[in-house]
């Protein structure tokens, strides 16, 4: 589903990524995870275009995301992204967040949008919010709104870049729940995050990143139990679940 050979990332003569590879198949759920500074967001977002690479190549779903003619539209109606803040319109209510985007870029009726609409928001438990206005919801809220944009997109891939650490720690939960279930439904899913607790449960592999490269790449399990690399054995001893 997703190959990324090679690639590097400056800016200006800055290197933010260096020489990171890794593949996912169809129906695994990653976490990419690792310091603060490391190159996760900046990896996670080279994987929707959002971030151009200066070398190596990311296949995402069938596209060259470092060819010269990707098509945008058509990649990111296939590549869910949510984001650390909820990027919702403001004066948009949670219903015209979910529709418009399905009307302006998949051209669907406007009845189908609110009915795939409502759909996805009975499934992250906010059923009866389709008319309120984002302001109106709590931060925890307003990410499931957030996810269910993204997937009313009907996308194979889905990309989350720190979903959690914008909320209150009440809400973090109810936002994980909603990541689970996707998870266990088989959406293919690339997860920065550092909720460790979640990794543990749901991914089924860990990429570990420190100063841009990618040091360990390894089912869940031997990362937490057997981290290869100095760096990821300090990294978790100073990680609480």
């Amino acid at each position: 589903m997703i190959s990324i050979n090679n690639v590097s990332k400056w800016y200006g003569s800055d290197q933010v990524l260096t020489g990171c590879t890794a593949t996912i198949d169809e129906g695994e759920v990653v976490v990419i995870c690792g310091p603060s500074g490391s190159g996760k967001s900046t990896l996670v977002k080279t994987l929707n275009a959002l971030e151009p690479v200066q070398s190596g190549r990311i296949i995402v779903a069938g596209d060259d995301l470092t060819g010269a003619k990707v098509n945008l539209n058509r990649l990111r109606a296939k590549v869910g992204m949510v984001f650390q803040h909820f990027e919702l319109f403001p004066h948009l209510s949670v219903e015209e967040n979910i529709v418009l985007p399905q009307m302006s870029v998949l051209h669907r009726n406007k009845t189908e949008a609110r009915d795939k609409a409502h759909g996805l928001l009975l499934r992250v438990g906010l059923g009866q919010s389709a008319s309120k206005m984002p302001a109106q919801l709590s931060g925890g809220q307003q990410q499931r709104v957030a996810i269910a944009r993204a997937l009313a997109m009907d996308p194979v891939v889905m990309l989350f870049d720190e979903p959690t650490s914008a909320l209150d720690p009440e809400m973090v939960n109810e936002v994980l729940i909603v990541m689970t279930e996707l998870a266990r439904d088989g959406m293919t899913m690339v997860c920065v995050t550092h909720e460790m607790g979640f990794a543990r449960r749901v991914a089924s592999r860990v990429l570990f990143m420190d100063e841009g490269a990618i040091l360990e790449d390894c089912t869940t399990a031997s990362f937490f139990s057997q981290p290869r690399s100095e760096r990821a054995r300090a990294f978790l001893s100073q990680i609480s679940d």
